[in-house]
């Protein structure tokens, strides 16, 4: 069995999908949460979701935009105080814009750049500090790092970035600290809503599992990054796709 029993989780991002299922995962396993997000509302909403299955977890709330870099520090530094340290940083915050490349203008590319890419390094930065012995960074990449993705060309750039990064940041923080990237592919969160109202029957067909990820799946997959049982793993990507990678 998996058990964070005291342990300090920070996830970014944490008013999406993902995030949401994985805060609401490592809470019953019983970590205690440092949650951020621009979206102070869903902040709220999630705190009393947490509340209702880990009563005993300590929830505080961080209202964060990852492209700014001296706020991943306050915030970073927050989240320390109140919770004695940082043992894992889930660092999910990120937008999904469509755009073609000849359509695109230079403030489109460095605002995702600014958020999904400088954001990466402004979070894992601002932690640094903090993380405490055997803790973990998984960032969340994309399968569109390694396939592309049509009219998303910045944040397929930015995500195979995101994945060279992680690499580098675990050579640099080991072996104190555990650096991993993950991949997921199609996911039926509200970030990929418009995606597949126009693809998911081309998308279902290219995926040998034949069907969507559930938020669900990605968390646990982020919940075993994070835990002892895979002590050994450090530089990875782990991919969370339904197979779609190797199409």
């Amino acid at each position: 069995m998996i058990s964070f029993e005291g342990q300090s989780f920070f996830i970014t991002g944490a008013g999406g999908g993902i995030a949401r299922a994985t805060s609401l995962l490592v809470a019953r396993h019983g970590a205690h949460l440092a949650l951020a997000d621009i979206d102070m509302a869903a902040l709220e909403s999630l705190r009393e979701e947490v509340r209702a299955i880990a009563p005993a977890a300590r929830v505080s709330l961080h209202r964060l935009d990852v492209a700014d870099s001296q706020a991943c520090r306050d915030q970073a530094d927050a989240c320390a105080r109140q919770h004695g340290g940082i043992d894992h940083l889930v660092h999910s915050a990120g937008i999904y814009p469509e755009k073609l490349v000849a359509d695109m203008s230079d403030e489109d590319w460095r605002r995702l750049m600014a958020i999904n890419l400088d954001g990466t390094f402004h979070i894992c930065r601002a932690v640094i500090p903090h993380l405490r012995e055997g803790s973990s960074i998984v960032n969340l990449a994309s399968v569109a790092a390694q396939r592309g993705s049509y009219a998303h060309a910045h944040y397929s750039a930015a995500k195979g970035a995101v994945i060279s990064f992680s690499r580098s940041l675990a050579l640099e923080l080991a072996p104190k600290t555990r650096v991993n990237a993950l991949s997921p592919g199609i996911i039926s969160t509200p970030m990929t809503k418009a995606l597949l109202a126009k693809n998911e029957q081309a998308l279902l067909q290219n995926t040998p599992l034949r069907r969507l990820g559930s938020a669900e799946e990605v968390a646990g997959a982020i919940a075993f990054l994070c835990s002892p049982l895979a002590s050994f793993i450090t530089a990875e990507t782990l991919q969370v796709n339904g197979g779609l990678y190797i199409n």
